[in-house]
């Protein structure tokens, strides 16, 4: 049983939640201070992005399974190393996406109208690799839900500033997604798939990247300016654009062997010290 669990972990790489939800959090801190609701709200929006992230892992992995198969990087996958198998895995997906809706029916009206939409685009995901390079701006705009959408959890109204962070997470993941891409480059150029370093090679998809990495300036500046923020902000980001940048200086288009050292550990520890600065901002 324990086993199966371990399975169903990794199946999910549920350490990766670390990427989306700090900026849950800040998304929850914005709307905690200025609307009068109690703290177990934030219980709904760790519920909402275990779930959420779970049925668009888990159906990325189903949909992909052949094609992970055959490829000397994912062949050791839980579905094509048979730990799980297609059906059960359809299954967790089905049970995470109606979760998901039911938790954010819990929530407010708005929320449980916009899942829908949520768990069209997280879904929707797994098949733009077939028909288009850029994936990677889908996968993006995927986990950048999570700032406005914990913050509609609570105000049940849309605002700039949570709107901000929401770009300034899809161009974080565009662009380190960007990155990872470029470890399958030969396999997807082989198979007719499609990624931003295949349509463009891995120099200037690393170009690319960068560039869109340079413009988390721009939501990071306005956010600044429009919320008042202080030095704990300015000391979040300054932290949170130096690990983007010491990815970039780590990976080269000619040797991608700390390409996991910039994809999991450095954009986990930049999501978390980011987020935990100006979520103490935000009270201090």
């Amino acid at each position: 049983m324990q086993s199966k669990i371990q399975d169903y972990f990794k199946f999910i790489k549920f350490s990766h939640t670390i990427f989306a939800m700090p900026f849950a959090l800040i998304g929850f801190s914005l709307a905690f201070k200025e609307y009068n609701v109690t703290f177990s709200f934030i219980l709904y929006i760790v519920l909402c992005m275990v779930f959420a992230r779970n049925a668009a892992m888990g159906f990325n992995r189903y949909l992909d399974r052949k094609i992970d198969a055959q490829n000397t990087r994912t062949s050791q996958r839980e579905i094509p190393a048979g730990k799980i198998s297609p059906k059960n895995a359809l299954i967790f997906v089905i049970i995470n996406s109606i979760l998901f809706s039911a938790t954010c029916f819990f929530i407010n009206k708005l929320v449980f109208y916009l899942s829908f939409v949520a768990l069209f685009v997280v879904l929707g995901y797994s098949f733009t690799k077939r028909f288009t390079a850029f994936s990677h701006i889908v996968l993006g705009m995927g986990l950048s839900l999570a700032p406005i959408g914990a913050y509609l959890a609570i105000s049940s109204k849309f605002d700039i500033i949570p709107l901000l962070f929401s770009f300034l997470v899809l161009f974080w993941v565009s662009g380190f997604d960007i990155i990872y891409a470029m470890q399958d480059y030969e396999f997807d150029k082989e198979n007719n798939l499609n990624s931003i370093p295949v349509l463009l090679g891995k120099k200037k998809a690393l170009f690319l990247s960068s560039f869109i990495h340079l413009l988390c300036l721009i939501p990071i500046i306005a956010v600044y300016f429009l919320y008042n923020f202080g030095l704990l902000y300015i000391t979040g980001s300054l932290i949170f654009l130096i690990l983007l940048f010491y990815q970039h200086k780590i990976v080269k288009y000619d040797d991608l062997s700390r390409v996991n050292l910039a994809f999991g550990t450095t954009n986990g520890i930049a999501s978390v010290l980011f987020s935990a600065f100006v979520i103490a901002d935000v009270f201090v």
